[in-house]
């Protein structure tokens, strides 16, 4: 018997978020089941669900950064090129989440009148926040430099200091490359290994995640109405207006000053690949189609291509940074919380470093808006404010992803001396062995 193809992801997760709206509505705060809240019953499933993403932190961030680093390092063509694409990508990454970080302070899409349970259903107490953060200030940066390199590893990575154990998997990747072969290939092996059974777990978790926003949100709509709905659509704008900054003015002035190109004629080379990427929400998924769209329609050889599009797939999400650092920041304002200049510097700094670490695994973004939570501070339970608009964004912020892979590939084209990239009729680099 032929097995009927399984509604995807989005779609369920869509209809989880409308039934929500009417479960949490109907049966509001009062409503019960056997003698049972139903309250009590949604936030017993949303806390499972949440307590099951923070499970995943430690091991998966580890093997994916370890991984990550060792394949960048153990590049046979890490020279020049390389060398360039990671300072591009790191470039729109770092830019990418600024953008997004002066758009959320100009914005504020969380800040409210009333409090963060009335309005939001968030039970954490904010005087004890307010505690939290009232010391923190500019001096604070040395603070953050010292915790990038901690005694103490294993602590560290159980007292949820997240920056130190990202920098020591960076410095464990790098110089995985660095010895003996017979040695570098067992621990590759092994990380590698837990990597993909990190993977297949993160899989399985998110199968739930219909079933977890389903009562995060019907516990929300329980608790408070659909108050929560208005400043939850103002972050949706807020994020919308920063990819578009991003994708329309900040990606176009690096292909026309970097590259001296006119950003027009590579938008429309690459044009099936952005709505691919749109479609799919997977920069992986699209990458034969934006290596082929770089290739044959912009110009650029296979020499490029085939290394910084694939890199780029792995490490360079210039959406997901962005959009990790508005999340926070809109966290934050829904408890009522302003954030230091320290603190902001720590947002800045991680959402830097998780872009790359966990940018090639299911609900990537969600992983890492949860490791920064950690590390400055503020409650994982937040992070059940954003679940029913995250996958409409994610198809966004996965468009420019691709777009910002793209542009890399077309500038380090022609830094490389490429002849015809974005021309009428495109000629590979001499020498190239493009096919």
């Amino acid at each position: 018997m032929q097995q009927r193809p399984r509604l995807p992801l989005h779609w369920q997760i869509l209809i989880a978020l409308v039934l929500a709206v009417f479960a949490g509505l109907l049966t509001g705060t009062d409503g019960a089941l056997f003698g049972l809240p139903l309250v009590a019953v949604f936030a017993f499933v949303g806390e499972l669900f949440l307590n099951a993403l923070k499970m995943l932190i430690v091991p998966l961030i580890v093997s994916s950064i370890i991984v990550g680093m060792a394949g960048i390092g153990a590049a046979d063509n890490l020279g020049r090129m390389g060398g360039k694409t990671i300072g591009y990508y790191t470039l729109t990454s770092l830019l990418a989440i600024l953008v997004g970080l002066l758009v959320a302070n100009l914005i504020q899409p969380g800040v409210v009148t009333g409090s963060a349970e009335e309005v939001f259903g968030l039970t954490a107490d904010k005087a004890s926040l307010e505690a939290r953060f009232a010391d923190k200030g500019a001096g604070d940066i040395v603070g953050i430099f010292l915790r990038m390199i901690p005694s103490n590893v294993v602590a560290a990575a159980s007292e949820g200091q997240m920056l130190g154990m990202i920098f020591f998997s960076l410095l464990y990747g790098f110089f995985l490359t660095r010895i003996p072969n017979q040695f570098a290939e067992a621990q590759f092996d092994f990380w590698n290994g837990m990597f993909q059974i990190m993977m297949r777990i993160t899989d399985l978790i998110m199968r739930f995640a219909p079933l977890g926003v389903f009562a995060l949100v019907a516990q929300t709509v329980a608790s408070t109405g659909l108050a929560a709905f208005v400043p939850l659509a103002k972050f949706f704008f807020t994020v919308l207006l920063a990819l578009g900054l991003h994708f329309f003015v900040t990606l176009p002035l690096l292909l026309y000053f970097l590259g001296g190109i006119d950003p027009r004629r590579h938008y429309r080379a690459v044009s099936p690949a952005l709505l691919t990427a749109f479609s799919t929400a997977s920069s992986s998924a699209t990458l034969p189609i934006t290596m082929e769209c770089v290739e044959q329609n912009a110009g650029v050889s296979n020499r490029t291509s085939s290394f910084v599009l694939p890199l780029g797939a792995t490490v360079n999400m210039d959406g997901t940074a962005l959009y990790e650092c508005v999340a926070v920041l809109f966290i934050a304002q829904a408890y009522g919380i302003e954030l230091g200049l320290a603190t902001q510097f720590t947002i800045v700094l991680l959402a830097l470093l998780t872009s790359i670490g966990v940018a090639g695994i299911p609900a990537a973004s969600l992983v890492a808006i949860a490791i920064i939570l950690s590390a400055v501070g503020l409650p994982l339970e937040g992070l059940g404010l954003i679940l029913a608009v995250d996958r409409v964004l994610d198809m966004l912020r996965t468009a420019v992803n691709v777009c910002g892979d793209s542009c890399g590939a077309v500038i380090i084209a022609r830094s490389e001396g490429e002849q015809g990239v974005l021309t009428d009729r495109p000629v590979a680099a001499a020498g190239d062995d493009a096919t």
